[in-house]
């Protein structure tokens, strides 16, 4: 992995920051998130690297209640297998 590596913290902002700019009803997907990570770390190309980071943080982060996981708009919780979507409570 090339550049600097985010913190928890700086991922859960990214998540955070990104579920808003999208609205109340909206969601992301964790890619997003990833790649604003690897933007920000001077290491666009490499946003692939930083997808279990910031999967392992949305499953914490949704265990909290600050988001929600979901599949099929449905909100599926922090065990969800195959595609997801981050979305704000």
């Amino acid at each position: 992995m090339t550049g600097a590596k985010p913190k928890s913290d700086d991922v859960e902002k990214a998540i955070l920051d990104l579920c808003a700019a999208r609205g109340p009803a909206k969601t992301i997907c964790p890619s997003e998130a990833a790649k604003a990570c690897a933007q920000a770390a001077g290491a666009a190309d490499d946003w692939r690297e930083w997808m279990s980071l910031v999967q392992a943080v949305a499953r914490r982060m949704a265990a909290e209640g600050q988001i929600e996981i979901r599949q099929s708009g449905r909100v599926v919780g922090e065990g969800a297998v195959g595609p997801i979507r981050l979305g704000l409570p």
